[in-house]
């Protein structure tokens, strides 16, 4: 058991500021000297890279839906390891889990989730790991109903423990009145209230917010401001109180460390063992390749890899004495044009990829991987063809890996996560004509009988986002191959 204070920052619904909200009570703490552990609820990426600028800490998420329930607990406390306090950003509103993923545009078939209540939701987490919850409102619009918005949240489900509420998008000193007054009866503390203030929104793109790696200098401007917006109108020493209210953590904190062996075959190198002799992992990384679950680097290492990272805009090759691949998510389409015109770099991965370099790719990656994105010409490792669409493909996904790969092997099933505006074609890999054709076939059978991606002894591409911590041995499992490819190679 642990006594780690922390709290989940919650809203009724999306748009009501919680990412704001969140970010600026992790900064604000900051300041006041607290090392502060951010995490969020659900698989984005987006959101945390702006809790990692204010915390000067990864940030880390707490998905049941991607990890499983009695892994969120564990990462919580593996991420906060040393920390004053622990904030944890939530996603949509309190109640919505992964039934709800879609909404006006999207698209969701082959989810299979339906029917599973609020699990993976912001509820579902801070009952798994016991944080109390502080809830955003936003208040623009309204004023005296707020008192039956919230009543409705505070009673609908009493495992979950509303312990303050922040009211946002406040028009004035006379509207915050009105709006603290009518909660008055409910007993239920608030901290404050945010006014409107249009400087402190962040930009946002067809995938939600642009990422703080996009935008670094910005976000230095910014975060200062909302820093002491929020120390201003918040009562974080109430904040604090509450934070510290959570009970002990009945968990012990999750490692990188195992269990070994992996597939009954342990590591050929340590993470302890001398860094040359350690197989060598490079990351797509930069503006281009931002989404990233910091476990897996963790993992990598652990399972004795050297990892690397690199940004496909401006590296004139891949790492020296790179062994093997990871291209996660990210926004190509927005860089194309540069991606395009690095041309030595695409030419050395197709000609390594030719070679049998183990290679994982996720989303951006499988774009980047590809003919051509948008017309544009990218590695020409795959024979697909990609382009933007008006259409946003999201929602959770079962999927069972239909062919050996670099990360899992044939017939393992995993929960994924798919996020994006962008069609690739083919979708997936030619079906095999022959028992013991060898060239690449389609990566995953997803719940609803459709496949997708790419996928051979050497690679795995595909739409589909994986945590790994939620994969057993898929870590090791791609640094073998990191290994084998180095012996073969000499």
């Amino acid at each position: 058991m642990v006594n780690l204070p922390r709290v989940v920052i919650a809203a009724t619904r999306s748009g009501d500021g919680k990412t704001t909200v969140a970010t600026g009570i992790m900064a604000a703490l900051r300041a006041r000297g607290l090392r502060v552990s951010p995490h969020k609820v659900g698989p984005d990426y987006i959101d945390p890279s702006y809790h990692a600028a204010a915390c000067g800490a990864p940030g880390r998420n707490l998905d049941p839906w991607l990890v499983g329930e009695k892994l969120v607990a564990p990462l919580l406390r593996h991420g906060a390891r040393g920390a004053g306090v622990a904030v944890i950003e939530g996603v949509m509103g309190l109640f919505d889990g992964a039934a709800g993923t879609g909404g006006a545009g999207t698209e969701v078939a082959g989810t299979g989730v339906a029917g599973r209540g609020d699990y993976a939701s912001t509820a579902h987490v801070a009952r798994l790991t016991g944080a109390p919850v502080v809830l955003v409102v936003g208040a623009a619009g309204t004023s005296r109903s707020i008192a039956a918005i919230v009543h409705g949240f505070a009673g609908w489900d009493p495992s979950v423990r509303l312990a303050g509420v922040v009211l946002n998008q406040v028009s004035s000193p006379r509207h915050e009145a009105v709006l603290r007054e009518a909660l008055g009866p409910a007993g239920i503390p608030v901290l404050g209230a945010l006014p409107r203030d249009a400087a402190l929104r962040t930009p946002s793109r067809h995938l939600g917010l642009v990422p703080a790696a996009e935008r670094p200098v910005s976000v230095r401007a910014w975060l200062p401001a909302l820093r002491e917006m929020v120390a201003r109108h918040l009562d974080l020493d109430l904040l604090m109180g509450i934070a510290r209210s959570a009970p002990e953590l009945v968990a012990d904190a999750w490692s990188a460390e195992g269990p070994w062996p992996a597939e009954g075959q342990p590591p050929e190198n340590s993470p302890g063992g001398p860094r040359s002799a350690r197989p060598r992992v490079a990351v797509a990384a930069g503006p281009a390749f931002t989404f990233g679950y910091a476990e897996h680097d963790e993992l990598l290492t652990a399972a004795g890899a050297d990892v690397v990272t690199f940004d496909p805009l401006v590296a004139e090759g891949l790492p020296e004495g790179t062994d093997a691949l990871v291209v996660g998510g990210g926004f190509p389409e927005v860089h194309v044009d540069r991606l395009a015109a690095n041309v030595a770099l695409g030419d050395q991965v197709r000609q390594r990829a030719a070679a049998g370099m183990p290679i994982v790719a996720e989303c951006a990656g499988l774009l980047w991987l590809g003919r051509t994105l948008d017309a544009h010409p990218q590695c020409r490792v795959l024979p697909a063809r990609a382009r933007m669409t008006g259409k946003l493909t999201l929602g959770y996904r079962e999927a069972t890996a239909l062919r050996d790969t670099p990360l899992v092997a044939a017939g393992t099933r995993v929960r994924a996560h798919e996020f994006h505006r962008t069609v690739s074609e083919p979708a997936h890999g030619p079906e095999p004509k022959h028992e013991h054709e060898h060239g690449p076939g389609p990566a995953w059978e997803l719940a609803d009988g459709t496949r997708h991606g790419w996928a051979g002894p050497g690679l795995l591409a595909s739409y589909l986002h994986l945590h790994w911590a939620g994969v057993p041995h898929a870590a090791a499992r791609l640094v073998g191959a990191a290994h084998a490819a180095r012996r073969a190679a000499r």
